[in-house]
């Protein structure tokens, strides 16, 4: 089939009588926005066959009632779709339909993030150049920012050892910007959605007291302009503005420890007041382990080993337990913390409830508000350790 005609100045229709009132292969792929050779391999694949073809010259001719299908299909083929999933879409259920485009859009979501990702770590580690960027957010959103992840930065001792973990982790990319810090027992994550965001991927590590201090100011502005050029920022609001110096110290791999949690096997959701008043009490009281075991719709924190099994949990048989109503998923868990890292990560959280993810005994678990998801704790469990005080 050599479909010749597609280049005639004058073939919108054409006029023997097996084609009459169809269009050339040419004419509707201009009608379409599809090219000849599109059309030729889709007729070859079955996805969309001419309406008729001339078996004495090998032509093909289209009807204007395939118009919708061709669009379609050229929409389909510009998301990138398989064609395979295309034929699907074209001809099969509409519940089919709608599964194999969530799929695909599933999967360009992630394959796009990884992409963005990629780049922006690419960008912000070339050498020879000043990153700039410009992000405007509200003064108490980052007031709150920076205090839930700033309980997490090292203090004292284990700062004056390792001074990178007294800092605060900035990142910003084209679409939010992000706290990070970590004392090595705990990390913890802040994703910002900004007002307004400028500029290229940009990151650097500021002291956490600066930041506090200027979070402090910030907090009585209605909005903010955080402004990173190289290794320093500025603060700007209400007249006034914070320079902030940044350091060049290389802060921990933390995408690394959240790529490595692995899916969680436990879901506890409980009250995070109660939960909290439970963990203070046992570390003003010294000891330096607790236990949480869950049993049903209980979550019990106690001062037992950790070692015990799960089942043989009944709050009788613990003096001193405490029981909280909670909402446990998965076989049953038990698990010991240090009170004193615990403690913090609950205090960092907001709202009612406390959600705890947790993959195994030993892997950090992820501590988070029920209904925030854009703050992420992490806290370290404490491996068979006994309760003493």
């Amino acid at each position: 089939m050599n479909d010749t005609d597609d280049t005639h100045g004058t073939d919108d229709m054409v006029g023997n009588d097996a084609a009459e009132g169809l269009l050339s292969i040419g004419a509707f792929a201009r009608l379409v926005g599809l090219a000849p050779s599109a059309l030729r391999f889709y007729d070859d694949c079955a996805v969309l066959r001419p309406a008729h073809v001339d078996t004495a010259t090998g032509y093909r001719y289209y009807a204007a009632a395939q118009q919708p299908r061709a669009a379609l299909l050229r929409r389909l083929r510009e998301a990138e779709l398989p064609l395979v999933d295309a034929a699907a879409v074209l001809d099969g259920p509409y519940e089919e339909a709608r599964e194999v485009l969530r799929a695909h859009l599933g999967r360009t979501r992630e394959s796009a993030a990884a992409a963005r990702a990629a780049i922006e770590e690419i960008l912000r580690a070339l050498p020879g150049g000043t990153c700039r960027a410009e992000v405007r957010v509200g003064g108490a959103e980052l007031a709150g920012a920076v205090r839930q992840v700033g309980s997490a930065a090292a203090a004292d001792a284990a700062r004056e050892e390792f001074p990178v973990l007294g800092r605060v982790l900035v990142e910003i990319d084209g679409e939010e910007i992000r706290l990070v810090a970590t004392d090595r027992y705990r990390l913890a994550v802040r994703a910002l959605r900004p007002l307004s965001i400028a500029g290229e991927p940009c990151e650097l590590l500021l002291d956490i007291d600066e930041l506090t201090e200027t979070a402090a100011w910030a907090r009585r502005l209605p909005e903010v302009t955080v402004e990173v050029e190289g290794r320093q920022a500025r603060v700007r609001g209400g007249g006034e503005r914070r320079e902030l110096a940044g350091s060049d110290e290389v802060f921990p791999a933390y995408r690394l420890v959240l790529d490595d949690l692995g899916a969680a096997r436990h879901r506890v959701i409980a009250d995070r007041g109660g939960l909290r008043r439970a963990v203070a009490d046992r570390l003003d009281t010294g000891h330096r382990a607790i236990t949480l075991t869950t049993t049903g719709d209980d979550l019990l924190i106690s001062t037992e080993k950790p070692t015990e099994k799960p089942e043989e949990a009944e709050q009788a048989e613990r003096p001193g337990a405490t029981a909280l109503r909670a909402i446990c998923t998965g076989p049953p868990l038990r698990i010991a913390f240090d009170p004193g890292v615990l403690l913090p990560a609950l205090d960092a959280s907001v709202g009612p409830d406390v959600l705890l993810e947790i993959a195994s005994e030993a892997r950090p678990v992820v501590v988070r508000s029920a209904d925030q998801g854009s703050f992420t704790t992490l806290v370290m469990p404490v491996r068979n350790a006994a309760a003493t005080s």
